[in-house]
C-alpha cells in the first residue's frame, strides 16, 4: 500500500492538474463520478508512465545491489560502469539502422539494449581485474571510461541521422524519459524486473558470503565463479531491457542500495526487496518533479537523478576509504 500514494501524486501532476483524492480513488476502482476526460489521462496516459517508472526505479535499484555484491563495492551501479550507456548504443545504433542487416534481422530492441550492456559490463569487468583481485580504482575508471565510449557512439548516431524524430529518440536514451510510455512498453519491463529480483533473492545468501571475499565465499561453498556470470549476464538483461522502455537513467541503482543498507544492514533478504520498492518509489517520485519544475515543460528523468546522484557519489567517494593507486 505504500506504493499508491506516490502513483497518485504522480498522476495527479501533468499539464492538466488532478486532485490526489480523485486519482487515490480510481486506483482503488472507485470511478463514480469522475469525468470520462479525467479517467482517460489517468488510465491511459498517466498511469502507465507511473507504473513504468516505478519497475523501472525498482529494477535498476535490484541491478544495483547485484553489481555492488559482485565487485564488493558500494559505489558500483548500472549507469557509473557504463552499463546503462552500453544498453543506451546498443538501442541507439538498432533503432536507428545502423546494426548490420545481417545482425539486425535478428535482434529486437530490447535485445540490442542487452548484447550493448553485456559488452560494457564484461569489458569493464575485464579490464578491472587484475592477478585474480579486482581493483577498485580500475573499476571505477574503466567504467567512466566505458561509459563515456558509449555517450560517444550514442552521441554520434544523434549527429548522423538527418531525421528530426529520430534524433528526438536518441535524445531518449541518453537522457531517459517516461513520456512516450503507453501499456503495450509495460510486459517486459515488469517481467525481466520480477524474474531478475526472483533469481537474486534465491542467491541472496550467496550474495551475502560473496561481500566477504572470493576466497572465504568459495571455502563455504558457493560457487563464486558461476554466481559471477550469472550477475553479469542478469545485470546486462534487466538494465538493457530497461533502457529499451526508458532510456538510461542514472544513480538509481547508486543512491538506493546504500540507503537502504544503511537502514537494514546488509542482509540480501531484506536489501533486494527493499531496494526494489524504496527504488520504485524514488523514481515514481523523481519522474513526478521532472514534470513539475518546468511549467508546461517537462524535463528528462535523467537529469533530476543524475542532479540527486552525483553529489551522493563524491560523498561516498570522499567518506570512503578507497584511494587510487
Amino acid at each position: 500500500m505504500t506504493i499508491l500514494p506516490a502513483l497518485a501524486v504522480s498522476i495527479a501532476f501533468g499539464s492538466i492538474s488532478i486532485p490526489v483524492a480523485t486519482t487515490f480513488s480510481m486506483l482503488l476502482g472507485n470511478g463514480a463520478g469522475v469525468e470520462e476526460t479525467l479517467k482517460v489521462i489517468i488510465l491511459q496516459l498517466r498511469l502507465p508512465k507511473a507504473i513504468a517508472a516505478f519497475f523501472v526505479g525498482g529494477g535498476l535499484s535490484l541491478v544495483g545491489v547485484a553489481m555492488q555484491a559482485l565487485v564488493r563495492n558500494p559505489l558500483a551501479e548500472p549507469y557509473v560502469l557504463g552499463v546503462s550507456g552500453g544498453a543506451s548504443a546498443g538501442a541507439s545504433l538498432f533503432y536507428l539502422g545502423l546494426v548490420p542487416t545481417l545482425i539486425a534481422t535478428q535482434l529486437d530492441l530490447a535485445f540490442a539494449s542487452f548484447l550493448g550492456a553485456l559488452l560494457s559490463i564484461s569489458m569493464v569487468y575485464l579490464v578491472a581485474r587484475s592477478s585474480g583481485s579486482l581493483s577498485v580504482s580500475r573499476l571505477l575508471l574503466a567504467g567512466v571510461a566505458m561509459a563515456s565510449f558509449m555517450a560517444a557512439i550514442s552521441s554520434f548516431v544523434y549527429f548522423a541521422t538527418p531525421d528530426l524524430n529520430r534524433m528526438r529518440s536518441v535524445l531518449f536514451w541518453l537522457m531517459g524519459s517516461f513520456y512516450h510510455i503507453t501499456w503495450a512498453d509495460l510486459p517486459a519491463a515488469i517481467a525481466v524486473t520480477l524474474a531478475g529480483g526472483g533469481i537474486l533473492l534465491g542467491l541472496s545468501r550467496s550474495l551475502d558470503a560473496m561481500l566477504i571475499g572470493e576466497e572465504p565465499a568459495q571455502s563455504l561453498g558457493v560457487p563464486v565463479e558461476s554466481v559471477k556470470k550469472i550477475l553479469i549476464v542478469l545485470s546486462a538483461l534487466v538494465t538493457g531491457t530497461l533502457v529499451s522502455v526508458s532510456g538510461a537513467i542514472g544513480f538509481v541503482g547508486l543512491i538506493i542500495p546504500h540507503s537502504v543498507r544503511s537502514l537494514m544492514g546488509v542482509n540480501h533478504r531484506y536489501v533486494l526487496p527493499g531496494s526494489f520498492l524504496a527504488g520504485g518509489i524514488f523514481l515514481v517520485l523523481a519522474d513526478t518533479l521532472a514534470r513539475s519544475i518546468l511549467p508546461g515543460q517537462q524535463l528528462p528523468v535523467g537529469i533530476v537523478t543524475a542532479i540527486a546522484g552525483v553529489p551522493f557519489f563524491l560523498f561516498l567517494l570522499r567518506r570512503t576509504d578507497y584511494q587510487f593507486k
